[in-house]
């Protein structure tokens, strides 16, 4: 895994928290100026990130120099947060279902385009075009990925997420998948966080819990507003070639770092910093603990190897 962005915690604050704001409504229900302004509600109590569904805008195609863009780049720069604004992106003549990250200066910090479109989208005039990359950003908080809807079904999408060191994924969507989520969250081990416009939201842990689900209620006017702070300084490990430098961690260090969750049945346990200043996660590989992604990583790696290719070869 690539080296964690800022992994340093700051001296203000425990661990590495980032806070996260989910909006999700119907496709289309809301104008640019409703969605602008809780936009800029939300960024005025200090938010990190903030997410809108699959499309919002609808199935017209809009350009990045459009409205939508430049108006929400603006509020970005304002309050200095990220958001996350999928739509249809018109690239030329060409039509791709993309969510584009805007960074905390208002700047386009990166585009996914969906990998895996669903099938009425080729039915589209004109159809929308198939992404082929799957890029993970180095926010000033932790590395962020995205996926989208129909996204959900392909694991190698994910993969490719988790071999780039993503901490967090967002996935937009038209719907909601639930226990899909949970499998790539409990396989991978990053946060994430949907943004839907089924009006829910459901977060996922680094241990594949779901530790919010929220939806939209009578009175909330057609928009579910969730709010999540993550801590991606949690690490998490197994047990395998680790049991004996964890002890040695929490016996030296147990002022700084506790262990917060054991999963017997897994064999899993979680690290967590206690005191500002520290990272758990770094303190872990100074003692020389393996975080169980990279464990399982690096055993797929050599037991192909000495297979003589990759299993999904043969």
């Amino acid at each position: 895994m690539d080296q964690v962005a800022h992994e340093a915690a700051s001296p203000a604050q425990v661990g590495r928290p980032v806070r996260v704001v989910s909006l999700s409504f119907r496709i289309g229900s809301k104008s640019l100026d409703e969605i602008a302004a809780v936009i800029d509600r939300e960024g005025k109590a200090a938010c990190d990130l903030i997410a809108l569904p699959e499309t919002w805008t609808g199935p017209t195609p809009e350009r990045v120099d459009g409205a939508v863009i430049t108006t929400l780049a603006a509020l970005a720069a304002r309050h200095h947060t990220y958001i996350v604004c999928p739509i249809y992106r018109r690239d030329g003549v060409q039509r791709l279902n993309s969510a584009i990250l805007l960074g905390r200066q208002g700047e386009m910090a990166c585009i996914y385009d969906k990998v895996y479109p669903y099938w009425s989208e080729f039915e589209m005039q004109p159809a929308v075009q198939i992404g082929s990359h799957v890029p993970v950003y180095a926010a000033d908080f932790g590395r962020i990925g995205m996926a989208i809807c129909f996204d959900v079904n392909f694991p190698a999408v994910w993969q490719r997420l988790a071999d780039q060191g993503a901490e967090l994924v967002i996935w937009p969507s038209a719907y909601s998948a639930g226990g899909s989520l949970q499998a790539h969250a409990i396989n991978y081990h990053f946060a994430i966080v949907t943004a839907t416009s089924t009006g829910d939201c459901q977060v996922y842990d680094i241990t594949g819990q779901r530790i919010l689900d929220e939806q939209m209620d009578e009175q909330s006017d057609g928009l579910n507003i969730s709010r999540i702070t993550l801590d991606l300084d949690r690490g998490i490990y197994h047990e395998n070639f680790n049991r004996d430098k964890r002890d040695r961690l929490l016996l030296e260090h147990g002022d700084n770092v506790m262990q917060e969750q054991w999963l017997p049945r897994e064999e899993w346990f979680v690290l967590k910093a206690k005191r500002a200043g520290i990272s758990a996660r770094a303190l872990a590989r100074e003692y020389g603990l393996e975080e169980l992604r990279d464990y399982l990583s690096r055993s797929r790696r050599a037991i192909d190897a000495m297979r003589g290719g990759e299993f999904g070869a043969l």
